[in-house]
């Protein structure tokens, strides 16, 4: 117990442990030690950002996709997903009620390879023009990195690419072999020198994941220093050859997400609707284990469902003003407030 929590500490001083140590730091957690790294994580967080939490209006613009990932619900060979594309005047429809509702930052996010890179460069410029003050994230996979600088030049800020892991034999034990680690890992590298503020992040309990792949991808953090990680419990989809899987575990998923806080203090770390899906209060302990950022969904009602990487996704039903003030009331109840910015990374604190 004690050897953990001198591990803790030194994260929490240094910001850095070894590959082993980040083993070890897996293979001791205890509910004890949980409540230990959460607290810690919590105050590094408070220190930051004080009790500030972002939103991030997430619009999920096509479930088409041209890829076959093992675990997720829009892969191209699923037969029994209802596929959809949204055009350029609904994503601006959805920004505006966003707008309107508070929100200063638009993630869209879809499936790879569906929309032509000039397409979204337009949609892009677009919701700057109409909302200058606004962040806009793009989630779209792996491109070119003359398309990824085709959409910054667009005004695209942030972009979201999960590494999914930091093992080349467990990336290709979770992606079909057109698929590559390192491409994936050039892709980040690539973000990063455009300019980017960029994100990464792997699903917790993923098929063949252990605490020796967990401890690369925390070192992997580490190094690659993001400035936005997502992480969320890996939650079966009916459709998928990884269907009849365990879900990951709320319980290590909140314990990791107090590790990359401390880690990296100024990180920008969601509670996701994955961990909400597991957990009806999984956002509220994501903020409590150090979380600072929520991803309400500003999707068209009508196509929510059909938007489904994995199975029992909550929130699907609500209209976008309903899941605003639902969060509110939720974060407000343990003490924390949305913040209504556009919520960039703290480069000093």
């Amino acid at each position: 117990m004690e050897k953990i929590k001198q591990l803790i500490d030194k994260l929490k001083n240094e910001h850095s442990l070894s590959l082993s140590e980040y083993e070890s730091l897996l293979n001791g957690r205890t509910a004890e030690i949980q409540e230990y790294i959460a607290k810690e994580a919590e105050k590094v967080r408070i220190s930051v950002y004080g009790r500030d939490v972002f939103i991030r209006g997430l619009i999920e613009i096509s479930n088409r996709c041209k890829n076959n990932c093992f675990y997720c619900g829009i892969r191209k060979d699923n037969k029994n997903c209802d596929r959809y594309i949204l055009l350029k005047e609904d994503i601006i429809n959805c920004a505006k009620e966003g707008y309107n509702l508070g929100f200063r930052t638009f993630v869209l996010q879809g499936g790879e390879g569906v929309y032509k890179v000039n397409d979204i460069c337009d949609t892009v410029k677009e919701i700057k023009e109409h909302f200058p003050n606004c962040a806009v994230t793009l989630s779209l996979g792996e491109m070119l990195k003359e398309d990824y600088i085709k959409l910054y030049e667009a005004g695209a800020d942030r972009y979201l690419l999960r590494h999914e892991t930091a093992d080349e034999e467990h990336y290709k034990k979770l992606h079909p072999k057109e698929l590559s680690f390192k491409n994936r890992m050039e892709c980040l590298k690539n973000l990063k020198e455009i300019g980017y503020q960029v994100g990464c992040g792997f699903m917790v309990g993923s098929p063949y994941q252990t605490n020796k792949t967990l401890a690369k991808d925390l070192k992997f953090i580490e190094n690659f220093s993001p400035d936005m990680c997502g992480i969320g419990p890996f939650i079966p989809q009916k459709d998928t050859p990884f269907k009849n899987f365990p879900a990951g575990d709320v319980n290590t998923t909140l314990y990791l997400l107090s590790v990359i806080r401390l880690i990296k203090p100024n990180i920008l770390l969601p509670a996701t609707t994955a961990l909400g899906t597991i957990d009806e209060f999984g956002r509220e302990k994501g903020i409590l284990a150090g979380a600072n950022v929520v991803m309400p969904n500003l999707s068209p009602v009508t196509v929510r469902k059909k938007y489904a990487l994995y199975d029992n996704k909550i929130c699907t039903g609500d209209e976008s003003a309903q899941c605003r003030t639902c969060l509110e009331k939720r974060i407000s109840k343990i003490g924390y407030r949305i913040s209504v910015s556009k919520g960039d990374i703290k480069k000093q604190f």
